[in-house]
């Protein structure tokens, strides 16, 4: 397999030979990973049951950490899954990454369709996949929503979607994914909906979930169609490894039996913590407002218009690749061009900008931003 260089190592590379301005303190912009410790409660709750170590997790997830996951959906969602349609993962990025292997072993000519710019790991599962790519191009002009021909449909086996979205900061309606849905029965190809920044919104609307659609375009047993959500931004506990998929229970039971091969179970105490992190809300509300409170700041400093979910900015510039090596030059800051999250041209004229700092740290960087951008 050859699998393209992450966007990280791809910076890494292009600031390799210059010299950040020393007067500055350095600051990264470009990794979407919450700068907060992680609440101290569920930091007690881990050291509380190291005790169950000696003991091997179930790839299929205890009853108790599904309860609280099928209780946030509930919440959160308004929609009921049973246990037969979640399993709890170790994060969402392996699913991401085994699922199309687990979907498309046995397909002639597999294909799938994703976002584009995109999570690079999509792009990782459909090489170790041998699958043929369609680009669903997100830009400006029609309004970051994926669009794809009924021709082009017929040849999938797998669509990821992901909103909100990362990095556009783009969310879609209830009534898009209500069609998606109903291609994917139609057409009979498995629909995902990668949910990970779902937490991080800025107003009552929230966004919505693809079992949400589900469940008003009458498909209540969620045929064809799997969501995917994760702990790490809402509760700043990436290193939990706490996900799940859930939705059609009839493809959820052979990938289980997939998963028992893969030996990815989540260990014991991080279950335990995980359950209490899942079933807790006031954290969340916690994190939302510094958040939000890191967009306004860039609307003040920046003039952009605060999107309604997740911590990105899309920020369009001339030339990303200049820009983001001058900024560094300039500012000791580093931000994330946007062509090395796209493919075909999209994300060319961007940078991927993480508000992942508190409010001070965040409004002091961007203060660096403006003062280099008037200064073009």
């Amino acid at each position: 397999m050859k699998f393209e260089k992450y966007p990280f190592e791809r910076l890494a590379l292009l600031l390799e030979d210059i010299v950040p301005n020393p007067n500055f303190t350095p600051s990264s912009l470009t990794i979407g990973e919450p700068q907060f410790d992680t609440p101290e409660f569920i930091q007690e709750e881990l050291k509380n049951t190291t005790n169950l170590l000696n003991k091997y997790p179930k790839s299929a997830g205890e009853e108790y950490l599904k309860s609280s996951m099928r209780g946030f959906i509930k919440t959160r969602f308004g929609v009921t899954v049973t246990d037969e349609e979640i399993i709890p993962v170790f994060g969402t990025r392996e699913v991401l990454f085994n699922f199309p292997q687990f979907l498309l072993f046995d397909k002639e000519n597999p294909t799938m369709a994703y976002t584009n710019p995109f999570y690079q790991i999509y792009e990782g599962a459909a090489i170790a996949s041998r699958a043929t790519v369609i680009h669903l191009d997100l830009t400006e002009e029609n309004n970051y929503l994926p669009q794809i021909s009924d021709e082009d449909l017929k040849l999938c086996h797998l669509v990821i979607l992901n909103y909100p979205n990362n990095p556009t900061s783009a969310t879609i309606k209830k009534e898009e994914l209500v069609k998606w849905v109903k291609k994917a029965l139609e057409f009979d190809f498995v629909l995902i909906n990668d949910e990970c920044y779902s937490e991080l919104y800025f107003s009552d609307v929230k966004p919505v979930s693809l079992l949400e659609a589900c469940v008003e375009a009458g498909n209540s047993n969620f045929k064809n169609c799997l969501v995917l959500n994760s702990i790490s931004k809402r509760s700043s506990a990436p290193g939990l490894r706490s996900g799940f998929i859930a939705g059609d229970n009839e493809i959820l039971k052979e990938y289980l039996q997939y998963r028992t091969y893969v030996g990815c179970a989540l260990p014991l105490p991080l279950q335990k913590t995980a359950a209490l992190a899942w079933s807790e809300e006031s954290h969340v509300e916690y994190f939302r407002t510094i958040y939000k409170q890191n967009f306004v700041l860039a609307k003040e400093i920046l003039g952009i218009e605060i999107p309604e979910a997740t911590f990105y900015i899309w920020l369009p510039v001339d030339d990303e690749l200049k820009f983001t090596q001058e900024l560094y030059r300039a500012k000791n800051v580093k931000v994330l061009p946007g062509s090395y999250l796209g493919r075909n041209g999209i994300g060319k004229g961007y940078v991927r900008i993480a508000l992942v700092e508190n409010n001070e740290k965040t409004a002091e960087v961007l203060h660096r931003l403006k003062d280099f951008i008037d200064n073009i």
